[in-house]
């Protein structure tokens, strides 16, 4: 989810934001199968998953398609419902993010879903992804990618994530409440922690709004 979340980033993360499921409870009890209290998510939250694939592992992606949208790459920019979603070159254009072991050298750009939400998003320099079959998502079902959009296993991988049930969500992330760098060395080795703790990363707010 670079660059909006980093290795490292813990986070807080309100579970009920979108109703009751099985997931909002420990161990994910599987006699309940469905959704209670249901508040549709807002195109372009971050959220917290189970994979469909096992129902078990937690992603954390950017909601893109609700459901009945069409979802497609054309020439590398995404098209929702047949209209382009709009994008701007960051002023820090180019840098170089994590994607696992490596590095990838990619532009920065701002985004604007038909809401109004804006957030940033990496698309590599060279070799993005150009073009996608068209994806067509369920009714009761959501759409997810990562802001790396380069290296993220998301809805476009649909054997392995695909489309997202409403059951599945977890909840939505608010706020980094901890971050460490990882690659600057372990957390235990406390004499250097003014390295390792990424200071200006504590209580970043992801987004905020106080459910009641």
């Amino acid at each position: 989810m670079e660059p909006t979340l980093l290795v490292g980033d813990r986070l807080f993360v309100s579970k009920f934001s979108y109703g009751y499921s099985r997931h909002s409870f420990p161990f994910s009890p599987t006699n309940i199968n469905k959704r209670y209290f249901f508040n549709e998510p807002v195109r372009g939250d971050v959220i917290v998953f189970k994979t469909p694939a096992d129902n078990r592992t937690d992603y954390i992606k950017r909601l893109i398609g609700l459901p009945g949208d069409t979802i497609q790459f054309i020439n590398g920019s995404i098209y929702l419902n047949n209209n382009e979603i709009l994008r701007t070159l960051s002023k820090t254009n180019t840098k170089e993010i994590s994607c696992g072991n490596q590095k990838l050298e990619v532009n920065i750009f701002e985004e604007t879903l038909p809401n109004g939400k804006k957030y940033f998003t990496a698309y590599k320099k060279k070799g993005t992804l150009k073009n996608t079959d068209k994806f067509l998502v369920p009714n009761n079902h959501y759409f997810f990618m990562g802001d790396n959009r380069d290296c993220s296993k998301d809805s476009r991988y649909l054997a392995s994530v695909g489309y997202v049930s409403k059951v599945n969500l977890v909840g939505k992330d608010r706020i980094i409440f901890f971050a460490t760098d990882k690659r600057k060395g372990n957390f235990l080795k406390f004499w250097n922690w003014n390295n390792i703790i990424q200071f200006e990363r504590i209580f970043k707010i992801i987004e905020w709004k106080i459910i009641f």
